[in-house]
């Protein structure tokens, strides 16, 4: 059976959502989406998709899946109310904009009984599917240390087009641009302990920020740092740095850049990943693509995902923490938030 899906948010990444659909006909279609501004025929694949209010799109009676891709402020609600509706949910990243409305979203998942994803696809690539695998086995040694550095740049035209890129929490360059490299942190070293910050505005008058720098304790001892901001033109790729007792190992992009691991083979990249560096439509449809594929076998087969909604709450807890840090000025413990 084909999986009937709507969308609820047809910007930019719900568009790339559109055009997996449109990769993977043979197994879900789109019947239905919302969207704010009007579809230029022929740059988004809705074919005969119906366009809806969101509301109705939630509620569907012929929609058996929501993906949730609209503004990230309202990523909460409106997972809510496709799991209260009895929908399976895709929601784009981050989960929820405060830790308290993920854990609701996750709580309603469990209680309904349904598929649910948060999209991690980053997760998925194959050199970070082994260096998880490689950490968790002991073979890299104890992490020492890890750095995270987004130092991509949005022009003014950027934010300009959709009001809520300027608009805190959803907005800022941790919860939007950063978000996946974080994630990628929070995964490979697990949940965070306490962190401390300072957000900024470097390049734009924006009601959120544009640049963090951000240490962080983890639960497992290690510490690490976070630098993002969208204010450094031209963008460079993002990178990952991790350091433990035995080595240290250095990611750019979908690149393995330096593997100093004594004993341990580096293990082969996935194809070359897109960056979304200077252009956020850069990214391609290839990491997404691969998630679907494990979302859809998850329906089929009745298991969840390989990336599940609860995938998502650590990440948020983190950020949420560095935002409030910031505001106060003093290191916050991370899940209090």
């Amino acid at each position: 059976m084909v999986l009937r899906v709507g969308i609820v948010g047809l910007g930019s990444i719900g568009a790339t959502h559109a055009a997996c659909l449109t990769e993977l006909r043979d197994e879900a279609r789109l019947v239905a989406y919302s969207s704010h501004a009007t579809i230029a025929p022929g740059t988004v694949p809705v074919g005969n998709a119906r366009r809806m209010a969101p509301e109705a799109v939630l509620a569907a009676s012929d929609v058996d899946l929501v993906v949730v891709a609209g503004p990230s402020n309202l990523h909460g609600v409106h997972a809510l109310a496709a799991l209260r509706a009895g929908k399976h949910v895709v929601v784009e990243k981050p989960l929820a904009t405060t830790s308290a409305a993920a854990r609701e979203v996750v709580a309603a998942w469990r209680e309904a009984g349904v598929m649910g994803s948060v999209i991690a696809q980053r997760r998925l690539e194959s050199q970070h599917v082994e260096l998880k695998r490689l950490l968790d086995e002991g073979r890299l040694g104890r992490p020492l240390l890890a750095q995270v550095q987004v130092c991509w740049w949005r022009p003014a035209e950027y934010y300009d087009q959709s009001a809520w890129r300027g608009q805190p929490p959803g907005g800022g360059v941790l919860m939007n641009q950063a978000l996946h490299s974080v994630d990628l942190l929070v995964w490979l070293l697990g949940p965070a302990a306490d962190v401390a910050a300072i957000n900024g505005n470097l390049a734009h008058d924006l009601a959120c920020e544009d640049s963090s720098v951000a240490a962080v304790r983890f639960r497992c001892g290690a510490l690490g740092s976070i630098v993002a901001t969208t204010a450094t033109p031209p963008g460079t790729p993002a990178t990952l740095r991790l350091y433990t007792d035995r080595g240290m190992i250095e990611l750019e992009q979908g690149a393995i850049t330096r593997w100093d691991v004594p004993g341990v083979p580096q293990p082969e990249a996935a194809e070359q990943v897109p960056s979304g560096a200077g252009n956020p439509a850069a990214i391609g449809v290839g990491g997404h693509l691969t998630q679907w594929r494990d979302i859809l076998a998850a329906v089929r087969s009745g298991r969840q995902p390989t990336i599940s909604l609860a995938d998502g709450l650590d990440v948020v807890a983190m950020i949420v923490a560095v935002y409030a840090a910031d505001a106060t000025g003093l290191r916050q413990r991370v899940g209090e938030g």
